[in-house]
Formats: C-alpha cells, structure tokens, sequence
C-alpha cells in the first residue's frame, strides 16, 4: 500500500509555503527597486526552493545574485540549510557558506566590501553577524543530518539484535531437537528394543498357539515403533546440534540396576575415580545401556562384560560381549546410538570407539581425560 495522500503531497505544500515566505521576503526589499534583472534575479531565487531537494547546491547558486542585489534572508539561508542537510562535503559547506557571507557583505552601488569602512568596530561586528549568518544553517543542517544517520544506525543495531535473538531461538531449539533426539533413542529405544526381544524369546519358547500369536503381535508392534522411533529421530537430528543435558538423568549409582535389569548375563567389574563430572557419569552409563541394547539386539544369547577403569590420565569403560547364540530377530536400527555416544564423547574432549573381537564378539570403549569437568 503507498503513501497516504497527505505525507505525499505535505513536501510540495512545504515548499510552496517557503517559495511564498521568500517572495515576501523579497517582495519588502524590492519596494525601491524596479530593474528588470533584479526582479528576474529574485523570481529566479525563489521559485528554485521548489527544486531545493533535487538540486541543493544549483538552487544555493541561483539565490546568490539576489542575495547581492537585495536585503533578503529567507531564501539563500533556506537553500543553504538544504544544501547542509543533503551534503557531507564540509569543504563544500564551509566555502559555500563563506561565498553567501561574501555576497551578503557587497554594497552592489560601491562593488566595496564592508571591510574598508572607516568604523573598524562596527566593521568587525558586521563581519561576525554575516559569517554567523552564513554559517548557523549550515550547522543545523548537519546537526540534522547527524541526529537522521543516528536514528539510522540505531535502527539498524536494533534490527541486527532482532536478528541475533532469532540466531539464539534458532540454536536453542536445535539443540533441544538434539538432546530429545538421543534421549528418546537412548530411553525409548532402549525400553521398546527389550519388549521387542523379550517377544520374540517368548514366540519361540512357547508352545500355546494364542500365546504365541500374542507374542509375534507384541513383536511386530514393538517394530514398528522402534522404526517409526528411526525416523522421528532422524527427523529431529537434521536441525540438532551439540547439546547439554536434559534433567533428570541417571548416574553410576544406577549402573548396578541397569546391568542387574538388562536381561543378559552381564559383570561389572572395575571402578571410577571419585568426584567426576555428572555429565561424564551420564556418558559412561549411556554408553553402558546402549552396549546393552546392541547386544540383545544383535547378538541373542551373549554374555557381557563391563569394566569400570582409570589410571593416571583418563578414565572410561569398556563394554565387551561374546559371539551370539542364536540368530538375531531383525529389527530396525540406524546407528544413532552409535552416534550419540560419540556426541558424548566430543563432549568430553575424549573418543569413542567400536571394533569386532577375534573371538566373533564386539566390543565399545569411552576414553575421556580425567581433567575433564
């Protein structure tokens, strides 16, 4: 939507109201004056404040010869406010100033300048009232000027904070996204992938044909939503980031329970310095839980062993488990868990690692220094 049609057309009723103030200006010191090329001097100087925002310095120029032939103030102190308002050239100003001064000081019957008056007082006094004539709209207008390039820099500080603020909600809700990501993975997951294994053990020990129907439903649902799970938490990790940590979480006083509840025949064996960092106890139990999840995932059967160690440097655990048993029920995985931890990992200035055992096992290991708070 444009302009209202007041703030379009208050410009030009500006100006015509000043072009008309500086004919009346000129229309008293032309009272005694009937030359043609005066008149034409001052019709000329007037109506170019029309044109004073296109052309500042042009309209300036065309005010100076009735500022020589006549008494006016109106006018040339008009335009060079204009002029001021529209130029950063100072040397410009400064000497347009001085050029204004020049021709307002001129007696056009004498061509002599007020200097050489025998009162040398009223002379000096004369001279300090045209310069400070000449030059108070040339200070004002960029006094304008500065307090218009102000309001413009404020505005744009103002909208590059607006814009910082969206940057910050934008990584605070990445980083939210991600810490839900590896939770939901760490938790749900964990809980929907023991159901779904436990199912499946149930499906082909029992020999109850509605028993085992039940079981093969439990399964097949406890499928879908680890694939369903797969997907949200792709979903989530697309605009995720390196987080903290969400509240509450578990710490090595529920390592016991977590490997006691595991359903696999699991040791704990080793220990942890005293007085780490919560997060790093948060790292060695998630590690721990989601070795865990893998192994009843993709090793049926195995044993496990989880050793708590530290020496001088570092500390970590090592989660090791045997070659399977049986065959493994399929199951969807996207390796998220995997990369979780290795987030943890990062988080901690230590590394994550994962390799096969000669043996036809697998084992993880977290390293992280001790220094690490």
């Amino acid at each position: 939507m444009g302009k209202p049609l007041w703030r379009r057309t208050l410009p030009w009723s500006l100006d015509a109201g000043l072009v008309a103030l500086a004919a009346l200006d000129a229309w008293i010191s032309l009272l005694d004056e009937e030359h043609p090329f005066v008149l034409a001097c001052a019709a000329v100087g007037c109506a170019g404040l029309l044109l004073r925002r296109r052309f500042p310095l042009a309209v300036f120029l065309l005010t100076l010869p009735m500022t020589f032939y006549l008494d006016v103030a109106f006018a040339p102190l008009t335009a060079l406010y204009t002029l001021a308002t529209h130029n950063r050239n100072r040397p410009l100003l400064a000497g347009c100033a001085l050029l204004h001064a020049v021709a307002g000081s001129l007696d056009p019957s004498s061509l002599s300048v007020a200097f050489f008056n025998d009162d040398h007082t009223w002379t000096l006094v004369q001279t300090v009232y045209t310069l400070a004539t000449a030059f108070a709209p040339v200070l004002f207008g960029q006094l304008v000027q500065a307090r218009h390039d102000m309001a413009c820099q404020l505005m744009e500080v103002e909208e590059a904070r607006e814009h910082e603020r969206a940057l910050y909600a934008q990584t605070v809700l990445a980083r939210e996204r991600a810490q839900l990501a590896r939770e939901m993975h760490d938790v749900v997951s964990h809980q929907v992938s023991l159901i779904a294994v436990r199912a499946g053990a149930l499906q082909v020990a029992t020999k109850d044909t509605d028993t085992r129907e039940a079981a093969r439903t439990i399964r097949s649902l406890s499928a879908n939503t680890l694939d369903e799970l797969r997907h949200m938490v792709n979903l989530l990790r697309a605009s995720g980031g390196r987080t903290t940590e969400l509240t509450p979480q578990p710490t090595l006083a529920d390592l016991h329970h977590l490997v006691a509840t595991s359903g696999i025949e699991t040791t704990l064996t080793g220990d942890l310095p005293p007085g780490i960092s919560t997060t790093a106890q948060r790292a060695i139990y998630r590690t721990v839980q989601e070795a865990l999840t893998n192994v009843r995932k993709h090793a049926p059967g195995a044993r496990a062993e989880v050793q708590l160690w530290h020496d001088a440097d570092h500390f970590g655990v090592t989660v090791t488990n045997t070659a399977p048993t049986r065959p493994s029920v399929a199951l969807p995985s996207s390796r998220q868990g995997l990369i979780g931890l290795r987030e943890r990992a990062d988080l901690l200035d230590g590394t994550f690692t994962t390799s096969p055992t000669p043996q036809g096992g697998f084992q993880i290991r977290l390293q992280a220094p001790l220094a690490t708070d």
